[in-house]
């Protein structure tokens, strides 16, 4: 957060995510900006008068009750924006679209104190809600690039997007995550060659180019190299310098991999069934109350299975064929003829060994958890039928 929305606040105004956020009455009224909205609370005196218990009660009637939004624009054009399950995004768009703007302020003693699920799954859930809404957005009429166009500026209407836009990480994640373990099982290198040259038929000058080349037969992964480090270092350069540990960075990296990999699939599988019209817009509560066991495994920094779900199978499925896919790069590296630097598998074979590095949390929830929160069998034995489906594929 005071990354993103301290740079999205210098492209137009930060987004309203919801929480934290204090709302002009003139603007969730449907008002556009004015100057004549100005308010000079200097000179603004507040009187306060006390009424009866009993007239309270009956004034706050009406309000409870909703009525007062019956044939009126209330949740169309004014106040918080109906029917979309990240309604604050919505909100914060059109309100930015009318012309007012927010400001994010940081104080040095939080203003907000909130909270958030502690198990996997029911975050997963959340991030999946909030990943089909904001494409929902993307795919309607509140599109920022169509809402927003000679509304808001081009760089702010892009800042939306970063949001709007999350559930198409699952795209090239899943690819990374699959792709590299069936081509190895495969021999197939995901990396282009560049061509072979025979040194006796090579002229003394190039000569140097010859060796160099063989030096670099992966020259193609550079540019994938550069920049897979290039941004895991900028953003741990970011979180430290903002206070953050190695071990919380590290957290957030597999939290990401777990949230692409699920969440934001389902909400790309979700917007595709609603606009083939087999499914409606629904919103999907999050329990935020856990009993005392789970409590203590959360304190004790272990991630909660304990029950069965299809995001855990993909997640399981996922870590086992990583796992038989870094185990036959290993092969692959150590029994093949060219040397390791020079084998065109290295580099795939380094990249499930990543992903299993991320999956630890599973293999741990697999075979040493014997807590109520480790993995349950069913969906480990799902897993692994999946992957021996996929490898046989791969194979024949």
């Amino acid at each position: 957060m005071e990354v993103e929305h301290r740079g999205i606040d210098a492209n137009g105004g930060a987004c309203y995510i919801g929480t934290g956020c204090f709302h002009r009455r003139e603007s969730l009224l449907g008002k556009k900006y004015r100057e004549a909205t100005k308010v000079d609370w200097s000179n603004n005196r507040h009187t306060k008068t006390e009424e009866s218990r009993d007239v309270l009660e009956e004034t706050s009637k009406p309000l409870a009750s909703c009525d007062y939004e019956e044939n009126t624009q209330w949740g169309k054009e004014m106040g918080l924006m109906y029917g979309c399950p990240v309604e604050d995004i919505l909100t914060g768009l059109v309100i930015h679209c009318r012309g007012w703007r927010s400001v994010y302020f940081s104080p040095q003693r939080k203003g907000f104190l909130g909270t958030a699920p502690t198990t996997l799954l029911q975050t997963l859930v959340q991030h999946k809600r909030w990943a089909d809404g904001d494409l929902q957005i993307f795919l309607s009429r509140y599109c920022p690039l169509l809402l927003g166009y000679k509304k808001i500026p081009l760089r702010h209407q892009l800042s939306y997007l970063i949001y709007l836009l999350w559930a198409t990480n699952c795209l090239p994640l899943l690819y990374y995550a699959i792709a590299p373990s069936l081509c190895l099982l495969r021999g197939i290198s995901l990396f282009p060659q560049l061509p072979k040259f025979h040194c006796c038929k090579a002229k003394c000058h190039k000569l140097i180019m010859v060796i160099l080349f063989q030096q670099m037969s992966n020259l193609w992964a550079v540019p994938f190299i550069y920049v897979f480090v290039g941004n895991r270092v900028y953003s741990l350069a970011e979180l430290l310098s903002l206070g953050g540990t190695f071990q919380e960075w590290l957290n957030d990296q597999r939290m990401w991999v777990f949230k692409r990999a699920t969440s934001y699939f389902f909400a790309i599988f979700e917007n595709i069934l609603k606009l083939l019209g087999f499914t409606k817009s629904a919103f999907a509560l999050t329990a935020k109350v856990v009993d005392d066991d789970v409590s203590k495994r959360y304190e004790q920094e272990l991630i909660e299975f304990g029950t069965t779900s299809p995001m855990f199978t993909i997640l399981t499925t996922l870590a086992v064929l990583n796992a038989i896919g870094f185990c036959w790069g290993l092969k692959i590296l150590i029994l093949g003829e060219p040397s390791l630097v020079l084998n065109p598998f290295a580099l795939q074979a380094i990249l499930c060994g990543l992903l299993v590095f991320i999956n630890l949390p599973i293999y741990q929830t697999i075979f040493l958890r014997t807590d109520k929160g480790k993995m349950p069998a069913s969906v480990t034995c799902q897993s692994i039928m999946f992957t021996l489906v996929a490898c046989s594929i791969a194979l024949y």
